[in-house]
């Protein structure tokens, strides 16, 4: 009996390893693409580093990525990787946001659902030295349906408050049951999304910040009412708000 259950347990541990084996024989064929690289020195030391963009597919020719990271092999013979998250689509932009006089790795990542967000990086390699810089957190907004098919939008940092006629979809919110006679039916807030874009952007007597757009939507994620503007500037190791707006969305037919 005892031989039995040896013979057992030695096959179910070799079908055990057989299998782990073959997860990693999958993992380590896994099929790596090259999203862009450059050449440029980003540690400050006058020599050129390589840096890739990669990326590892879910399978052969699938759009989305499971796996994306940044790999650098500096000019003193170290190789340096910044990981970053999953997703479909992934951008790679070396400009020096900290005002350090050196490049920075500056990585956005899109999520790939249906509400455009993206995912964003920025890293320094500045004397060879691993910093996170950080992004601007996405901005604080208040917003709700009011009576009379509108909307109002208040922006903390500022407090300044925007109100939007949206008599141009009476027809779809009365069918969603979110209006009766042009009152609301319940206290209903809108859907403040994360960042679509931040990008490097150009301001404030030339000097490179971010630019930044929030998606602000209705009832539903298809019901686009607003986009919030944002302007950052990087100043003495933290994120500043050089200014903020709200613009309406074209009307919907």
């Amino acid at each position: 009996m005892k031989r039995e259950i040896l013979i057992i347990a030695a096959a179910f541990f070799l079908s055990s390893l057989t299998a782990i084996t073959g997860v990693y024989a999958i993992e380590a064929n896994a099929k790596t693409v090259t999203i862009l690289k450059e050449e440029t020195d980003i540690t400050g030391d006058g020599q050129n580093e390589v840096i890739w963009l990669k990326g590892v597919p879910y399978r052969d020719k699938d759009s989305y990525l499971k796996k994306i990271y940044i790999d650098v092999a500096a000019s003193n013979g170290k190789t340096y990787k910044f990981p970053l998250e999953s997703g479909a689509k992934a951008s790679l932009q070396l400009v020096d946001l900290n005002h350090d006089g050196v490049k920075d790795l500056f990585a956005s990542v899109l999520t790939g659902g249906s509400g455009g967000i993206t995912i964003n990086y920025l890293f320094s390699l500045k004397d060879f030295i691993h910093t996170n810089l950080t992004v601007p957190e996405p901005l604080e907004v208040e917003s709700r349906y009011v009576d009379g098919y509108k909307a109002t939008i208040n922006l903390t940092a500022t407090g300044k408050t925007y109100e939007f006629d949206l008599n141009d979809r009476i027809k779809y919110y009365k069918k969603l049951g979110l209006y009766h006679n042009g009152k609301l039916n319940e206290p209903t807030e809108l859907t403040v999304n994360p960042y679509s874009t931040l990008v490097p952007n150009s301001f404030k007597g030339n000097e490179m910040g971010l630019k930044g757009i929030q998606r602000i939507t209705g009832i539903v994620n298809a019901d686009t009412i607003a986009y919030v503007e944002t302007y950052w500037i990087y100043l003495n190791g933290n994120w500043k708000l050089v200014n903020a707006d709200v613009q309406k969305e074209a009307a919907q037919k």
